[in-house]
């Protein structure tokens, strides 16, 4: 595999990431250095294991990971971006009320935006491709690409405010759509 093909498919896995982190940007009121950190290495190391732990487990449990694999991003996906939705109708728009950087919340987004790197992992293990490396890569773009989505997402959210969650709501419901049609349609 060459460098331009394993870069197009690091920012691949990493747009969910982005997406995502454009959401967190929104919604953050106050955002600081630690949230942008807190929420771009989480989403970088857990894109960096998961095509190792894909790569590892290889063709042993791929029937049993490609059956639900789309079904859990596009769970956690819809009940975030649910919640984002809600929370734009309600007084508190603009603030979650739990940090999407900490706790539960982020493990979630941390696993969802992650699904795709497992897959990944798993068909590089096929291919008989070397793991580090690409997983590296794959890590530090997640990273870039989660700050820049969070300091998009503030300038979005002080330009559309209320709209800026929804719109962010339904991108989080809409990546979890498309990760099912994907899957779905082979």
């Amino acid at each position: 595999m060459n460098n331009l093909s394993l870069f197009l498919i690091a920012v691949g896995l990493g747009m969910d990431a982005f997406a995502v982190a454009i959401g967190a940007g929104v919604t953050i009121r106050g955002m600081t250095y630690r949230h942008v950190v807190r929420l771009s290495l989480h989403f970088g190391l857990f894109q960096f294991f998961m095509p190792i732990i894909g790569w590892v487990v290889g063709r042993t449990v791929e029937p049993y990971i490609a059956g639900f694999d789309h079904w859990l991003a596009f769970a956690l996906l819809a009940v975030i971006g649910g919640k984002m939705i809600h929370d734009s109708f309600s007084g508190d728009a603009g603030s979650l009320r739990g940090d999407p950087t900490k706790g539960l919340m982020l493990l979630l987004l941390s696993i969802a935006t992650s699904i795709d790197a497992l897959a990944v992992g798993l068909s590089l293990a096929f291919l008989k491709v070397g793991i580090i490396y690409p997983s590296i890569v794959i890590g530090i773009v997640a990273f870039i690409m989660t700050a820049v989505g969070m300091r998009f997402g503030v300038l979005l959210g002080r330009v559309a405010g209320r709209w800026a969650e929804l719109t962010g709501g339904l991108i989080l419901i809409g990546i979890g759509l498309k990760i099912v049609v994907e899957h779905l349609a082979g």
